[in-house]
């Protein structure tokens, strides 16, 4: 038996993280075991379409290498592949079930049930659609679909019995008939809900093995009422846990934690992101942490899934990053730095320079620009930072430094690092100084600030001659 796995996301926005795990889990399985994987939109909930969200979702999973086997823009044996364009497919199976006495129509409004749950409420009871349509005679039936009159169409579900399934990570699971609702199948306008429609697209799709989120579970009873109605082969059920912030709270979409762009934006690098959430719910067995895409459909096993929620810590993911960052070539940083450094106002001219002394600080790449942001522009500052117990000095001394270093630097004919290093440490030797005792000062007048990524001698080269030269005269005059 091929193994055919399917990511079913509904076109409403970004790309949450945990549907991102879910199709990321559904590709890996596919691949691991040779299998296909299918994309298909589910958009029959039109009130929550967002234009562009498809997009979204093709841009996404291309972005770190999950290519699907078929899906709407590659088409495929059993297309098509959005819900929306296999509308006409649906009320046929519907009206097959109404026949067989499994489902029937329902003309209730929603004001009559809206009564109906405030009577609930009021007893104490949780409402549950009383059958009240289920014994109209199809004569009746009819001449209030003649007549124009709106309906749904309803699951059957028998009053009496168990319905049950087999989950791989959660095993037997089993509820009473009784406790379930008569689920609705076929809404109003002709579209089919969410749980009926990935039912008959999962069947006639020859989905193997459903992997989804297990807020799932409860409904999957009534799936499997639904294959045994037609009497289909039920697939593999295999639900993941969620995604947590913390032990009590979900991952929020209001605090700007939930969707993979948002963290594109953060600064973080999609191949970090994608390996810190393969590791969210599953275990490879080993100590390995870091995996490229081939790598994780190597070692991935349904065996390393966990049934426990995973926590979702950024200060872990952030950890992760600096690791991939300080994997990264120098042009490679590069190229993924420009953008940063334009925001922050600095030029490209020195990028060997800049990926040197900033690749090995930087954790995310949006903390750049606070990390330059001494280059545009001399941050004020006060002598006090002239004062370095560590490197011996104090505005006395750094005041005598800055007269030495400007007279020599500024009859230097290059303005090259070698250079400005060849004669700021002379002249420590010179003058008897411990190199910190002569660059500390010089580093403080260039650049206003105690902590920078580089040293004097690299932040000279940043700056250029005019820069330097008038930033260490600035500094001279303060401590004057």
């Amino acid at each position: 038996m091929e193994v055919r796995t399917r990511f079913a996301p509904s076109p409403t926005g970004y790309m949450h993280l945990g549907n991102l795990r879910s199709a990321l889990y559904t590709y890996l399985f596919a691949k691991a075991n040779g299998g296909k994987f299918i994309l298909r939109i589910e958009d029959t909930d039109q009130a929550r379409f967002v234009p562009g969200a498809v997009d979204v979702i093709y841009r996404t999973l291309k972005s770190i290498g999950m290519q699907w086997d078929e899906g709407p823009d590659i088409g495929g044996d059993y297309g098509p592949y959005v819900q929306s364009e296999r509308k006409n497919m649906y009320l046929p199976y519907a009206e097959q079930l109404v026949k067989a006495g499994k489902a029937y129509y329902c003309f209730c409004t929603e004001e009559e049930l809206a009564a109906r749950r405030e009577e609930a409420a009021k007893r104490g009871e949780t409402f549950k659609y009383d059958k009240h349509c289920l014994h109209l005679s199809p004569e009746e039936v009819q001449r209030r679909i003649a007549a124009g009159e709106p309906y749904v169409i309803r699951q059957n579900v028998p009053e009496h019995g168990e319905a049950s399934f087999d989950d791989v990570l959660y095993g037997h699971i089993a509820v009473d008939c009784a406790d379930l609702d008569d689920m609705i199948l076929i809404k109003a306008d002709g579209m089919p809900t969410y749980n009926f429609a990935n039912v008959i697209d999962d069947h006639t799709m020859g989905i193997t093995h459903v992997m989804r989120g297990n807020e799932y579970l409860s409904s999957t009873p009534k799936y499997n009422l639904l294959y045994d109605a037609f009497g289909w082969k039920k697939p593999v059920y295999i639900h993941m846990t969620p995604i947590m912030r913390d032990a009590t709270h979900k991952l929020s979409k209001r605090d700007g934690d939930a969707y993979f762009e948002d963290y594109l934006n953060k600064g973080y690098l999609k191949e970090a992101i994608v390996n810190y959430v393969a590791l969210l719910g599953w275990n490879p067995g080993d100590e390995r942490e870091f995996f490229t895409m081939d790598e994780l459909i190597k070692a991935f096993s349904v065996d390393g899934m966990s049934k426990s929620p995973a926590i979702f810590d950024v200060n872990k993911l952030t950890w992760m990053n600096a690791e991939y960052v300080r994997r990264l070539t120098p042009e490679q940083f590069t190229a993924y730095a420009l953008p940063y450094y334009e925001k922050a106002g600095v030029s490209a001219e020195h990028a060997d320079l800049l990926a040197r002394i900033l690749q090995q600080r930087t954790e995310v790449f949006t903390q750049i620009p606070e990390m330059l942001d001494f280059i545009p522009r001399l941050p004020d500052y006060d002598v006090e930072l002239f004062t370095n117990k560590k490197s011996k000095t104090n505005p006395e001394i750094a005041k005598h430094v800055l007269e030495i270093a400007i007279a020599a630097l500024d009859a230097l004919p290059a303005w090259e690092e070698q250079p400005i290093h060849d004669t700021l440490l002379g002249l420590a030797e010179k003058e008897g100084m411990k190199n910190g005792t002569m660059l500390w000062p010089v580093r403080i007048a260039l650049a206003g600030k105690q902590v920078t990524p580089g040293g004097a001698i690299e932040i000279a080269i940043l700056l250029g001659r005019e820069e330097s030269m008038r930033r260490l005269k600035v500094g001279l005059e303060k401590l004057s």
